[in-house]
């Protein structure tokens, strides 16, 4: 394997929709641990295959803790990894606060959601049908459900919902915002839950905010500034993602009309091809989260030094030719697929299965009510959204 001592620009370019760069092929075949540059704070190590990124992501010995706070580690965004949070924690902190809200999560408590969540669903498409053709989906229904879902968990009333979407953008971006402009949607997110914080002090709610401030209070099990932080990322988390893969599931099935009709005629396969479309479907544009060597570490014959950073890329490992077959064809009937798309050890995404089922009773319904769903503008007049460690429309226009 050949190493490039000299460091490639990285994320390599603007996304384009939602291809996926042809240069994280040519790597993992030819250099899978290779030299980049990050926007800021300098260079990294970049891995693309499939178990050299389970590795990087399993192994203790690659810190997501020593990036806090930290100007010199290389990253997407302008502003380093912040303290308290649980996608900047390494065991055992990071399992104390993961174990408090995992519950929540649960198989048995996600498939007790299921028909709320078709209830949602139904009222979100009844109201689009109603107001008629063209319809934004993205506005009307691929962000709505699952905000609406996050927030009800969460104990977020309905009418302050809209506070915290904006804030989303803001604090998820690479280049959309300064530096000044993502602080200052922070600290409104944080002074937001601090408001629903204190509202629970008051009066107790049996929901899952509720749940962590008598964490906070009556068993002293995480700080104050753990338990805001928690809510934020369970906020963010819990709607941006499903959202925008919603709205890229959606756009891509309906630019290969002949995948469409699969699934409306097979409506069986729904779950099956929400594994296929996670797999293929590069959500995030490039980069992600740095994590540090606490130690040497060899990787795929190359020694990552201690003090070094290294990036993966999820989607990069999920077309590892070597692990799925024909891996750059989307198969909507694919068997076997040990896809990472929620990605693995003990950062796996905690809401992994609530997001399966809000993308399978969505993509379902869309299927079932309006089966002559297509899109409203030519393809190329679909917007995307820039700047943001996330890809997706900014708006889809669709007709039926």
């Amino acid at each position: 394997m050949t190493v490039n001592t000299e460091a490639r620009h990285y994320p390599f370019g603007e996304p384009v929709r939602l291809d996926i760069d042809p240069n994280y092929a040519i790597l993992r075949r030819e250099e899978p641990v290779t030299r980049v540059r990050l926007p800021y704070g300098g260079e990294g190590w970049l891995v693309t295959r499939y178990d050299d990124v389970k590795q990087v992501l399993a192994d203790p010995r690659f810190s997501r803790a020593e990036t806090v706070g930290r100007e010199d580690i290389p990253r997407m965004s302008p502003a380093p990894s912040r303290p308290d949070s649980l996608l900047s924690m390494d065991p055992p902190q990071h399992t104390r606060l993961r174990k408090l809200v995992a519950k929540a999560f649960t198989g048995r408590r996600v498939a007790a959601l299921r028909p709320h969540v078709r209830e949602i669903v139904d009222g979100l498409l009844d109201a689009m049908e109603r107001d008629g053709a063209p319809a934004d989906l993205v506005a009307r229904f691929a962000l709505p459900l699952p905000v609406t879902v996050i927030c009800e968990m969460l104990g977020v009333p309905t009418e302050d919902q809209h506070r915290f979407r904006d804030f989303s953008d803001t604090v998820l971006s690479t280049t959309a915002y300064t530096r000044e402009q993502i602080d200052a949607g922070r600290a409104e997110l944080e002074r937001y839950l601090g408001e629903l914080v204190s509202e629970r002090r008051e009066r107790p709610t049996d929901d899952l905010l509720g749940a962590l401030v008598a964490a906070r209070d009556d068993e002293d099990r995480l700080s104050e500034s753990e338990l805001v932080n928690l809510g934020i990322g369970l906020l963010v988390a819990g709607h941006e993602t499903t959202a925008n893969q919603l709205a890229n599931f959606t756009y891509l099935l309906l630019t290969q009309p002949e995948r469409w009709e699969l699934l409306r005629a097979h409506p069986d396969l729904v779950p099956g091809a929400v594994e296929e479309l996670l797999r293929y479907v590069q959500l995030g544009s490039g980069g992600g989260f740095a994590r540090v060597a606490t130690e040497d570490v060899e990787l795929h014959g190359v020694t990552v030094r201690a003090g070094e950073s290294v990036f993966t890329n999820l989607q990069a490992a999920n077309r590892d030719e070597t692990v799925f077959a024909d891996p750059e064809t989307l198969d909507l009937t694919r068997k076997h697929n040990p896809h990472i798309a929620f990605g693995y050890g003990a950062h796996h995404c905690l809401g992994a299965q609530l997001a399966r089922v809000e993308l399978q009773i969505a993509l379902g319904a869309l299927l079932r009510r309006l089966p002559t769903l297509r899109l409203a503008v030519p393809v190329e007049n679909v917007p995307w959204k820039t700047g943001l460690l996330v890809r997706g429309p900014r708006e889809l226009l669709v007709a039926w």
